[in-house]
């Protein structure tokens, strides 16, 4: 403040500097609480389940418009849920690894009893919603918040190398969640979709569990590298990449170009892993296998609503 006692310009710019730093912070946290990309790469395959099972049953959008929005809102909370009680969960391993002490449990700009009573939250005020939808969805959805809740973090993460196959069962429901909003999940198009998502989920994993192998072993997570290996999981690799080959010609009813496109992006994905049988930059490729799988789900994923969407119809 100056002498005639109004405040300095230099002063209101620094209160100016310090909110919009505390504002920033504070979104960087709840991005952090609730793995914001991880979130979205979830409800993705949420949305385009339910997108096909409208084209499949020849179902109107507009029709639905009430069950889409119970259906996304629902199933994000449950998912978000689920992400932040692993947070509360796995504050111990989060304080070793580089990647994760900056979340804000391990900060403590978040205390752990809130994080854990919004992580309940999320998940009661999701399944409220998700009950006016299709039971079927329910338990689906249920599926996925108790295998990555309980039987992942709670009690195969830190055990087992088994835990990665669990973990990518709560993944691989997701596109059921939308899809049994509107139908039966007894189709051919969502199991697929499942299978996709499942298989991919492996290599995806191994990818990065390779990349953070060092800090996974700190902070004592069992993880294939870690117990196993580079070399046995790049072996898996390989054998879980090849088995998305057949996947799209049992989705023909999206078109050809559809199946087209994925077997190329597979066979792509396939020669790249087998390159990492070769390789001596292990991390290098591990790098690369990550972004191929990255890019790999969204793309495939986007394609399934695109070829279905009327004007190319």
């Amino acid at each position: 403040m100056n002498q005639s006692g109004v405040p300095s310009v230099q002063n209101s710019g620094k209160v100016a500097i310090s909110h919009t730093s505390s504002r920033a912070s504070m979104i960087f946290d709840i991005k952090a609480l609730l793995k914001g990309k991880v979130l979205v790469a979830n409800v993705l395959p949420v949305f385009a389940g339910f997108w096909l099972a409208l084209y499949f049953t020849g179902s109107s959008f507009a029709d639905n418009w009430g069950i889409f929005w119970l259906t996304m809102i629902g199933s994000t909370m449950i998912i978000a849920g689920a992400l932040v009680i692993n947070n509360w969960y796995d504050v111990d391993i989060d304080t070793v690894m580089d990647r994760t002490k900056h979340r804000p449990t391990v900060t403590g700009n978040f205390s752990l009893k809130t994080v854990l009573w919004t992580g309940i939250i999320l998940t009661v005020l999701g399944f409220i919603l998700m009950f006016f939808t299709r039971f079927e969805a329910v338990i689906y959805s249920f599926i996925g918040w108790f295998t990555y809740v309980v039987l992942y973090t709670m009690w195969s993460k830190r055990r087992y190398t088994l835990n990665t196959v669990i973990g990518s069962i709560s993944g691989a429901v997701t596109p059921m969640i939308g899809w049994t909003a509107i139908d039966s999940g007894f189709h051919i198009v969502p199991i697929i979709m499942f299978l996709i998502l499942f298989i991919f989920q492996m290599p995806h994993t191994f990818a990065v569990a390779m990349k953070k192998c060092e800090e996974y072993r700190a902070a004592k997570v069992a993880m294939l590298p870690v117990v196993h290996g580079f070399e046995m999981t790049k072996r898996q690799m390989v054998v879980y990449i090849a088995c998305l080959l057949p996947l799209p010609f049992y989705l023909g009813s999206l078109g050809t170009t559809f199946v087209a496109i994925a077997t190329i992006m597979n066979i792509g994905w396939l020669v790249v892993s087998i390159y990492g049988l070769f390789t001596k930059n292990d991390l290098k490729w591990a790098h690369v296998m990550f972004l191929y799988s990255v890019n790999y789900v969204t793309l495939l994923f986007l394609l399934m609503i695109v070829v279905t969407l009327p004007v190319f119809q």
